[in-house]
């Protein structure tokens, strides 16, 4: 198995824009301490860590008496989000397809896409985040290690959707949302500005949720399981608005024009001019007059509910000694 933590998630500017809280290099130590005692637990022989620039996996596991069964990989850090796909890389060609993954909306991104097979449980140490949870270690790590071992099967699993973009010879996925923002720029690391918002594509539209994902969830609400995404038309002049906590303690009223359901496969246009944000990550300039197709498919990796998963195993006597 493999754990792969973002040492940088919530540790970003909306600290400073927003009333995002922070998480610290020793909590994702502790939690990965966690992880890992949780999954050999269950029965996982091999757990893969990677090297990063704070130690966090070095002091995690230094001290436990099963060290002899971690191995932290090594390469060259780039300090950026390159290091992610490496240690997601390394760990796949080491035999690693369960993952858990530490961080927010935008490093579960990075696995989904070069991995799409993989197995991830996603825990939540980012800021606006819909796709990961936020779960304790101890349980996420043995619901984790449930499935490495092969005790549950990966058919318990469902897979997630995916946002997928395409420009020209360009493509790229989201796992959440897909934006079009109006008189932004590429580089920015601020919140998006509600009158910024243009074309907005959601795999899931959740009202109990901070960013983007509400503003489709107030009025079609769409999660994990349900077939299909959802596409809002937003407008700072339009007559409907909604008060949306577009990041952690920061409301803002947006314009909508409209809201809809799309079906799996469903094509959205998004015309330029503007820039293409990917779960908060802007990522594709359009210019006046270009246009990217998205769209909606079911096939993303297979991902753990961590409740599910052990209920499962209570029930089929998995616990017992």
């Amino acid at each position: 198995m493999g754990i792969i933590v973002n040492p940088f998630s919530g540790r970003d500017v909306r600290r400073v824009a927003a009333r995002a809280s922070t998480s610290d290099h020793h909590e994702k130590q502790q939690q990965v301490t966690r992880l890992v005692l949780g999954a050999l637990s269950q029965g996982v022989e091999k757990i893969y860590l990677a090297h990063e620039p704070f130690r966090i996996n070095e002091k995690a596991v230094e001290n436990l008496q099963e060290r002899d069964q971690i191995e932290i990989l090594r390469f060259t850090l780039s300090h950026s989000a390159r290091d992610t796909t490496t240690m997601a890389q390394m760990m796949w060609d080491e035999g690693c397809r369960v993952f858990i993954v530490l961080g927010g909306d935008g490093t579960s991104r990075i696995v989904a896409r070069s991995f799409p097979d993989a197995i991830i449980l996603p825990l939540s140490t980012g800021t606006n985040n819909v796709f990961p949870y936020r779960l304790e270690a101890t349980v996420a790590g043995m619901a984790a290690g449930l499935v490495a071992a092969g005790k549950i099967p990966a058919d318990h699993c469902r897979r997630c959707k995916r946002v997928h973009i395409r420009k020209n010879d360009e493509s790229d996925i989201a796992l959440i949302d897909a934006v079009l923002l109006r008189n932004d720029f590429m580089g920015s690391l601020l919140p998006f500005k509600p009158e910024d918002l243009s074309t907005i594509v959601l795999t899931r539209a959740e009202p109990a949720s901070i960013g983007i994902s509400p503003i489709g969830g107030f009025f079609n609400p769409t999660g994990h399981h349900n077939d299909n995404g959802v596409v809002a038309q937003c407008n700072p002049d339009a007559s409907l608005r909604a008060n949306v906590p577009i990041s952690p303690g920061l409301h803002a009223e947006v314009g909508i024009d409209s809201v809809r359901p799309i079906a799996l496969g469903e094509s959205v246009n998004f015309e330029g001019p503007g820039i293409l944000a990917f779960d908060g990550d802007r990522s594709i300039k359009l210019a006046d007059g270009e246009v990217a197709i998205a769209n909606v498919l079911r096939d993303g990796p297979f991902i753990i509910e961590a409740e599910k998963v052990m209920a499962l195993a209570a029930s089929s006597n998995l616990f017992q000694l």
